[in-house]
């Protein structure tokens, strides 16, 4: 066992209710979980005076939930089934601790009505619903099947087995084009295809129960109507062992990539007050069709008349659970505990209020402009944006931690709350402008487009809106006028400032000429825009290229970020070093810019332009990752589209191929290799 001092912030749930006084329900709780979840659900446990414990993997020996917790057991080998998935280890730990109850977090053993069942056998509290809730639930066919018994809606198509693709095909001519094939046992995407056609049904169903199978060892695949222009919308339930059940209302999580949810916001933009109110008696009834206990939500698809269908239900507290708590002000992780500890809600439907606008934002460690592919590393800088009554912020991790290859590659949730979805999207938007992150790649750029896009702000979301607004991938936020203007006056205020402290250096032939103001030109690719920098009583004015910009604020070389105000607006651009230039950075924009003397800018006109370095002879790998495997051998003659090689990083296998015809020549890496990002794997001759 190990004890913990040192604390890391986690985030506050502000405007959430705080904890009921009096004598906590537990003692002691062990989390089962890692990251932000777990230390989000230590900080609600210890403001309700219970003492937690932190179970960790030797990758995670020195992680923030470890820090976070009064005491902490080491679980297992870095892969998740020799420690978080490992039942065994985690109830050993609970043994140790003494810990009266469990809470799962999401993910991992959430769900997994075995370790339910094997915690209540053995006396212990499972903070979740009774595993057979759980059971009931986790099928996807079944839990269909319940909720029709139940009286919910559900999506027309076939639940039952389907033996082979032709008689996929059938099914499928029956319900209508288009439809969807999903895996029974599936979950985050897997096991899920769309076919408008025979043909696509038949390569669909091969495909997804062969992925069914060796994701959930069950390759059984249902068909489903699939719903055009689909919003994915889903009511927060809450329900103890007493016969209440109530639910909190909706989160829009439309904003998807890969079935994977990006943005979530409540309420939704799209439901009015009727539907919200049909959504939430159905999903109370499947709750108290199954014997629900504790926080659940139930998932619906809904399409462009406001008719909606049972999707699922996830038995566990949602990774976007933050947003209700906004808008709810109820501790959804308290209330989870105290329904575990027998305790009667004290709430009731009437006493469910919806205040405000709250929008989150998921924070990864992964590189858009790469397709999104994992990166990882240690976080040289990391500097949350200030939290406060507009931002919550959500974190599992702190400056010098590091983003392994073996778990989610998530940082932390960001939520702006406001009165309005404006004043929400505005704090949101603002706080992701001024969080700092270094040494890996990250999203907020992406999320900073999202968030900033027209049809965000007119609410037009479905499930398609990621592939819609960028349909060839992201390749970054196209800048625009105003946005080039901006970056160019702080690049030039930003290298002014340096400017003044350089003259402040000793041993000087002679002293700075005393002027009005600064000459300079910036540089953006191959505009020259020349610009006048004065000083001004708060700040700094920017003159050139036909208009002027006044900053005010109050920036230190080596800052790398720049707060301030421009026209009156509160800004924050980040701001690095390239060289002899910079690199800034705001609402999703980034700029390489240069900031040189008129002279020196002449005379970079006349410089050659350097020719970047031919790679196209050689395979890179697109991630940092193991190289599992070599498909090629020197010297071997390659057709374009044959393997050349599997690397692997954060848990996917991501198989290289060749673009072209061509003959291996050098071979750079061997299997079981750890790759850099754009590290050479092989060449062509």
């Amino acid at each position: 066992m190990t004890k913990k001092s040192a604390k890391v912030k986690s985030g506050a749930a502000e405007d959430a209710l705080p904890a009921t006084k009096g004598r906590p329900p537990f003692n002691k709780i062990l989390i089962a979980n890692r990251g932000e979840i777990a230390c989000r659900i230590m900080r609600t446990a210890r403001s309700m005076g219970i003492k937690t414990v932190a179970v960790y993997s030797d990758a995670d020996a020195d992680a923030a939930h470890v820090r976070e917790a009064d005491e902490a057991y080491a679980i297992g080998a870095a892969p998740a089934a020799k420690s978080y998935l490992a039942i065994d280890n985690i109830l050993a730990a609970v043994k140790k601790s003494g810990a009266e109850a469990v809470h799962p977090g999401y993910g991992f053993l959430s769900e997994n009505r075995v370790f339910a069942a094997t915690l209540e056998r053995t006396g212990v509290a499972f903070i979740g619903p009774p595993a057979s809730a759980i059971a009931a639930m986790g099928d996807k066919i079944e839990s269909k099947k319940l909720a029709q018994k139940a009286g919910v809606n559900t999506v027309p198509g076939h639940l039952g087995v389907i033996g082979d693709a032709e008689e996929a095909v059938k099914i499928a001519r029956a319900v209508g084009y288009p439809i969807m094939i999903k895996a029974s046992a599936g979950g985050g995407g897997k096991g899920m295809r769309l076919a408008r056609s025979d043909t696509e049904v038949r390569e669909g169903f091969r495909s997804a129960s062969g992925e069914a199978k060796s994701s959930f060892s069950d390759d059984r695949v249902f068909i489903e109507k699939f719903i055009e222009e689909p919003r994915h919308i889903e009511i927060q339930v809450l329900a103890d062992g007493h016969g209440a059940c109530l639910y909190l209302g909706e989160r829009e999580c439309s904003i998807q990539r890969r079935h994977q949810k990006v943005i979530e916001e409540a309420p939704s933009p799209f439901l009015d007050a009727k539907t919200r109110a049909a959504m939430g008696e159905q999903a109370v009834a499947l709750a108290k069709a199954v014997g629900y206990r504790s926080a659940g939500t139930v998932e619906f698809i809904v399409d462009a008349k406001r008719n909606f269908y049972f999707l699922e239900m996830n038995t566990r507290l949602q990774v976007e659970h933050p947003v209700t708590e906004l808008v709810t002000g109820i501790d959804l992780v308290e209330q989870m505990i105290r329904i575990s500890a027998g305790e009667k809600l004290h709430l009731k439907q009437k006493d469910v209020k919806l205040t405000g606008w709250a929008i989150e934002a998921r924070v990864y460690a992964e590189d858009p402009l790469r397709n999104f592919l994992p990166s990882i590393g240690r976080l040289t800088r990391y500097r949350e944006p200030i939290a406060g009554r507009g931002v919550r912020i959500d974190s599992g991790v702190y400056e010098g931690a590091e983003i392994g290859v073996y778990y989610d590659p998530m940082i932390a949730k960001l939520i702006g709350y406001g009165e309005d979805r404006k004043q929400a999207s505005a704090a949101i938007t603002a706080a992701l402008d001024a969080y700092q992150i270094r040494g890996l790649s990250h999203n907020i750029p992406f999320l900073s487009a999202l968030l900033r896009h027209p049809r965000f702000a007119a609410g037009q979301l479905s499930t398609a809106f990621i592939a819609e607004v960028f349909p060839d991938g992201f390749q970054g936020a196209k800048p625009s006028g105003g946005d080039r203007q901006l970056l160019a006056a702080v690049a030039a205020v930003v290298h002014h400032r340096g400017q003044l402290r350089d003259e402040q250096i000793t041993g000087r032939l002679g002293p700075p000429k005393a002027c009005a103001g600064a000459n300079y030109v910036v540089v953006l690719g191959l505009d020259h825009l020349p610009v006048t920098v004065a000083e001004t009583a708060g700040g700094h004015a920017v003159i050139g290229a036909g208009a002027s910009i006044e900053l005010i604020g109050d920036w230190h070389p080596g800052d790398m970020l720049y707060r301030g105000r421009a026209a009156g607006e509160i800004i924050a651009v980040q701001v690095d070093r390239i060289g002899i230039g910079y690199r800034l950075s705001h609402g999703g924009v980034t700029l390489d810019l240069k900031v040189l003397s008129p002279r020196a800018a002449g005379l970079a006109k006349l410089m050659p332009v350097k020719q970047l370095p031919d790679l196209s002879r050689f395979l890179l790998s697109p991630m940092p990752g193991l190289l599992v495997s070599l498909a090629v051998t020197s010297g071997e003659d390659v057709k374009a589209g044959q393997e050349l090689a599997v690397v692997e990083a954060m848990k996917m296998e991501n198989l290289l191929r060749a673009d072209r015809d061509g003959r291996v020549g050098k071979l750079h890496a061997a299997p079981g290799d750890s790759l850099a990002v754009d590290q050479a794997i092989l060449e062509f001759e």
